[in-house]
């Protein structure tokens, strides 16, 4: 597996040229909450879509 600082190197060199900080920051935080959710998701501690339906649609209140 590639170093975190060569992914984000490899991240930051796709982006444009006219690119803000507030761009770069984006899109390196959009990739860590991935791998966040892929390693969750590896690990099992997610919970399945219809779970989480059936918890929102049970706290609902009219």
């Amino acid at each position: 597996m590639a170093s975190i600082k060569y992914e984000a190197i490899r991240l930051i060199s796709r982006l444009p040229e006219q690119v803000s900080w507030d761009d770069i920051l984006y899109e390196l935080y959009v990739r860590k909450q991935i791998e966040l959710g892929m390693t969750a998701s590896n690990e099992e501690k997610i919970l399945p879509h219809d779970e989480i339906m059936k918890w929102l649609l049970g706290n609902v209140s009219d």
